[in-house]
């Protein structure tokens, strides 16, 4: 059994974990402590059949403000080593995000910055208050990105929206965010936690198997060949066939509601 995080929560709703990133009083800013934990929370639903869905949130006003500045200005003349060890905290967090087998809800609860835009647009349904903001300001403290920000970004919102992003920091607000693709859905901030438990609840009541299908796909796919794709689909959705497709399928001819495993 891992240990209580003192930097974020981990609580459950049925088949639902949310992790709330809990450091409200520091913008929610990555120190190497939140980075660990929030790497051995992802670990611990991914071991944890239980669990078929994710939630991931912010305490407070942020969702995550990036880096913790305060943190890093610390390093003093460790700064090189301090600061890769916090990078490899955070992308082993990244990394086992992208890796749930459940899908991956995220609710964007405020301003989010850095390698914060990188947790947030980790999510299969990202869903974000109409008072969010989302900047990527890593030059105005003279540094480069990380958190995956230029692998996902990209692949989301083009290379040119990508560049204007990470040379000028424009922030975007939440609307604009919805209009590049960087979320999924943008609801009124009072109702945001609420829509995106059930959102996640919907997942979670839904076919894992097809799920976890899916998400392997779209995590490989652009690294793929067309040929490579198809076979992976075809063997995703032989294997789907004989586990939920069962259920599915029954569910379709007799006019019913499947009740997935």
């Amino acid at each position: 059994m891992s240990p209580q995080p003192r930097t974020l929560t981990v609580e459950r709703d049925g088949a639902v974990a949310i992790i709330t990133l809990n450091r409200p009083d520091a913008a929610n800013g990555i120190s190497q402590e939140l980075a660990a934990e929030l790497g051995q929370a992802a670990y611990d639903c991914a071991e944890d059949p239980a669990v078929r869905a994710v939630l991931l949130t912010g305490a407070g006003r942020f969702f995550c403000a990036g880096g913790d500045v305060k943190e890093m200005v610390g390093y003093g003349e460790r700064a090189g080593a301090e600061t890769k060890k916090l990078a490899d905290l955070l992308h082993r967090a990244v990394t086992s995000l992208a890796r749930l087998d459940a899908p991956l809800v995220v609710a964007v609860n405020g301003t989010t910055a850095g390698a914060g835009v990188g947790l947030a647009i980790a999510g299969d349904l990202v869903l974000a208050a109409d008072t969010a903001t989302f900047t990527l300001a890593y030059t105005n403290v003279g540094l480069s990105p990380d958190g995956g920000t230029t692998f996902a970004l990209p692949r989301l919102i083009g290379l040119r929206r990508t560049q204007e992003l990470l040379y000028t920091n424009r922030r975007l607000s939440a609307a604009e965010a919805l209009d590049w693709g960087l979320v999924t859905r943008v609801v009124p901030a009072g109702e945001l936690a609420g829509e995106a438990l059930a959102f996640a609840q919907r997942l979670a009541a839904g076919p894992a198997d097809s799920h976890r299908t899916i998400r392997r796909l779209l995590l490989d796919t652009f690294d793929n060949s067309l040929e490579t794709q198809l076979e992976l689909e075809a063997r995703g959705i032989a294997a789907c066939a004989v586990t939920d497709g069962r259920e599915g399928a029954a569910a379709f001819i007799d006019k019913r509601a499947p009740k997935f495993h």
